[in-house]
C-alpha cells in the first residue's frame, strides 16, 4: 500500500503541506489564490500540483483532474484554513454572509472530494462570543455532508508540539461516517527555547551581500538538537517527508533590515522579554518562547511588514530565516526573497510541527505505519522565490489583479 494522499486548500506557502508530508502523507494538490504564495509552494513542493485559483471557481472534479487522480480514487484527507471575516446579525446564518464564502466553498469541496478525513484550521477567536455561532454552523454543515466532528474541538498551542513559539490555533477534525475517528494530539513535555532554535545562525549584519540579496554562502556550527534537525544534520525519527537536496552552507532568507541609529539604541535598551515602547516590538528572551509571529497587513490595508520581534542579543529585528526557525520550517524550505512577502508567508502559515502532530493522529486512526520515502527531491528553480506579482501572475497564467497590488517603488531582485 502506498502513502496516503492529501489535498491542501488555502495552502499559502505550505506550512500545513509540509506538516502533513512529514506525518507520512503525499500532498498531491495545493490550492492557493495568491500567485506569490503559489510560486513559493511550487519551489518547495515540486512534486505537488499547485493550483493557482480561488476555491470559489474550482470544483472537486477539476482538482482530481489536475492532480491526475481517478474519479473513484479515495482521498485520505483534505485540510486547510479558510479566512473567516463576516459574522451575521441576529436571525441570519453566518455561512450565508458573503464574507464567509470561502468557508462555504471549503465545505462544498470537502463534499465533492469526499475524503476520509477533513481538517479545518483557524484562529482561536472563532470559539469566542458571537463567533461561536459561526463555528456551530460550520460543524453542522460538515455533519450534514457526511462527517462526524471530533468534539470537544480544541485550540492547540504550537509550543506544546515542539515549536518554540506561543501560537494558538483552532482545529476541527472530521471523520467520514463509518470510519475510525482520530484523537487530538497529546502535548509534549519538553519545550524548545528561542536560543535552541536560532542561536547557531550567523548574524546577518556581518555580511555586506545581505544588503542586496537574501542568501550568502558561509560556514557555522550547529549544536542544538532542534536546530540540527531543521538543518538536516541529524535524523528526525518522526519525520516521514521526502528529503530535499540543498546546500547546508547557504544562509538563506536573511536579507538585512536597515535600522536607524536611534532605533538600534532603543532596541539595545530593551530588556529581553520586554516590549520596546516606541515600536512596540517584543524583544525575545533566549530561554523562553517566541511571541506569535504575525503576517502584517495585506496590500488592501497598506502592505505593512509584520512587527518582527527584536533579536535577543543584537540590535535588530529577526530575519526571515530566524522567523522560519521559530516557526519550525527546516533550512531547505525557502520563503519569498523579500522581507515583506517572507514574513507574511510565515505569519499566515501553520507551523509544520503543529500540523504534523495533527496529521500523525489521522495516520494512526487509519492503522497505517508511515514510511520514509527513498526518493530525494530537487527543489524548484530559485527564480520562483524572486517573482513580483506581475511575473508570478504571468507564470501561473492568472490575472495580475487577482490579488490587490502593493503600491511601492520597485526594487531589483537578484537570485542564486
Amino acid at each position: 500500500m502506498g502513502r496516503p494522499i492529501g489535498i491542501d486548500l488555502f495552502a499559502g506557502a505550505g506550512g500545513m503541506s509540509l506538516g502533513f508530508e512529514q506525518a507520512g502523507f503525499d500532498v498531491v494538490a495545493a490550492v492557493e489564490i495568491d500567485p506569490i504564495h503559489c510560486a513559493t509552494h511550487e519551489y518547495n513542493f515540486p512534486s505537488t500540483t499547485t493550483i493557482c485559483v480561488s476555491v470559489v471557481n474550482l470544483t472537486g472534479a477539476e482538482i482530481r483532474h489536475r492532480a491526475k487522480l481517478a474519479a473513484a480514487q479515495d482521498i485520505d484527507v483534505v485540510f486547510g484554513g479558510a479566512p473567516c471575516q463576516g459574522f451575521s446579525l441576529m436571525g441570519k446564518r453566518a455561512l450565508d454572509d458573503s464574507r464567509n464564502q470561502l468557508v462555504f466553498h471549503y465545505v462544498r469541496l470537502v463534499k465533492e472530494l469526499n475524503p476520509k478525513y477533513c481538517v479545518f484550521e483557524n484562529v482561536r477567536g472563532l470559539t469566542l462570543g458571537k463567533h461561536s455561532q459561526f463555528l456551530a454552523e460550520l460543524i453542522k454543515a460538515l455533519e450534514n455532508n457526511g462527517y462526524s466532528i471530533l468534539t470537544p474541538y480544541q485550540v492547540l498551542n504550537a509550543t506544546d508540539y515542539g515549536v518554540p513559539q506561543d501560537r494558538r490555533r483552532l482545529f476541527l477534525i472530521g471523520t467520514r461516517y463509518g470510519l475510525t475517528a482520530p484523537n487530538y494530539p497529546e502535548p509534549h513535555q519538553d519545550r524548545v527555547t528561542v536560543w535552541e532554535a536560532i542561536g547557531d545562525l550567523p548574524n546577518s549584519d556581518l555580511f555586506e551581500e545581505l544588503k542586496t540579496i537574501d542568501v550568502v554562502s558561509t560556514t557555522w556550527e550547529t549544536v542544538s538538537p532542534y536546530a540540527r534537525k531543521l538543518r538536516c544534520l541529524d535524523i528526525d525519527l518522526q519525520n516521514y517527508s521526502y528529503q530535499r537536496r540543498f546546500d547546508r552552507q547557504l544562509l538563506t532568507c536573511s536579507w538585512r533590515t536597515r535600522h536607524t541609529q536611534l532605533s538600534q539604541e532603543r532596541f539595545t535598551a530593551t530588556l529581553q522579554g520586554r516590549t520596546e515602547p516606541i515600536s512596540r516590538f517584543h524583544r525575545l528572551e533566549p530561554d523562553g518562547q517566541c511571541n506569535t509571529l504575525r503576517a502584517g497587513t495585506d496590500s488592501t490595508r497598506g502592505a505593512h511588514t509584520s512587527p518582527r520581534p527584536i533579536h535577543p542579543y543584537w540590535a535588530r529585528v529577526i530575519t526571515v530565516r530566524e522567523a522560519a526557525r521559530l516557526h519550525s520550517y527546516p533550512d531547505w524550505f525557502r520563503l519569498h526573497a523579500t522581507k515583506w512577502h517572507g514574513c507574511r508567508q510565515i505569519g499566515n502559515s501553520v507551523p509544520p510541527l503543529l500540523a504534523r502532530a495533527v496529521a500523525s493522529e489521522i495516520i494512526k486512526a487509519q492503522s497505517r505505519e508511515p514510511s520514509i520515502p527513498r526518493q530525494e527531491i530537487d527543489l524548484g528553480h530559485h527564480e520562483l522565490l524572486y517573482f513580483d506579482m506581475s511575473s508570478a501572475s504571468e507564470y501561473f497564467q492568472v490575472s495580475r489583479d487577482t490579488i490587490p497590488q502593493r503600491r511601492r517603488a520597485k526594487s531589483k531582485l537578484h537570485y542564486s
